[in-house]
């Protein structure tokens, strides 16, 4: 498989350019097939393009939104990906999204897995767009190289769309889509920033999945990687 790199002079020339590849992406698959499907990562990374996003003219109300990840806390949590979705991404034209929430009222992320299962099952798969993200430990979603779950989470063969992970090195459970649903992904993104990052990028093709699981991604999918400085 493999990594295309679209590198831009600025932060803003790259949220331009990349949300409009992705509302053109949206929009011929609701032309083709009547609807489409975007995840989301969170963090600060994406807020400006989620801001541009939420403005662009498609038929909103044909598209359905979700997480990657999210953490396990209440949805009014700053800390939390739903809260931050519904800030920067489902307002102005983009409210018109039906939005999956990864959260449910347990105390134990464990608990909701069959839960977030069932109310991903009207999806059509394979998604339309996914945007991922990428910590400095090489983690993607809440595929953690230190958790427990981690090779749970990496089984191509578990039938499992979404995993309860404990992360050592960060706070919160979290819910995370495994690496077969990350997969089955049309358009799979990697939007990141910074040299840092395309240091930690060049370390992970060079590393094995358990030490840096966004290498599980990028060995086995063709993934555009949006980079600016």
């Amino acid at each position: 498989m493999s990594l295309q790199t679209h590198e831009f002079v600025s932060k803003d020339a790259l949220n331009t350019e990349f949300a409009t590849k992705i509302t053109d992406i949206l929009q011929n698959a609701i032309v083709q097939k009547g609807n489409a499907s975007l995840i989301v990562s969170g963090g600060n990374t994406p807020k400006p393009l989620f801001a541009q996003l939420s403005i662009a003219d498609i038929d909103w109300d044909k598209v359905t939104i979700s997480l990657a990840d999210d953490r396990w806390v209440d949805v009014t949590d700053d800390a939390s990906n739903d809260k931050l979705v519904h800030e920067h991404l489902l307002v102005n034209n983009a409210s018109k999204a039906t939005f999956i929430s990864l959260k449910h009222d347990v105390a134990n992320a464990a608990d909701a897995v069959e839960a977030c299962e069932a109310a991903i099952s009207d999806v059509q798969m394979p998604f339309d767009v996914l945007i991922l993200g990428m910590g400095e430990d090489g983690h993607t979603a809440s595929l953690f190289p230190c958790s427990e779950q981690l090779q749970a989470g990496l089984d191509l063969n578990s039938g499992k769309k979404y995993i309860a992970v404990q992360p050592t090195t960060a706070p919160h459970q979290r819910m995370s889509l495994t690496l077969p649903a990350l997969l089955a992904s049309s358009n799979i993104f990697l939007h990141s920033t910074g040299e840092s990052k395309k240091a930690v990028i060049a370390k992970a093709l060079e590393s094995t999945e358990s030490e840096m699981p966004i290498k599980a991604v990028l060995e086995r999918a063709n993934v555009q990687l949006m980079w600016a400085p």
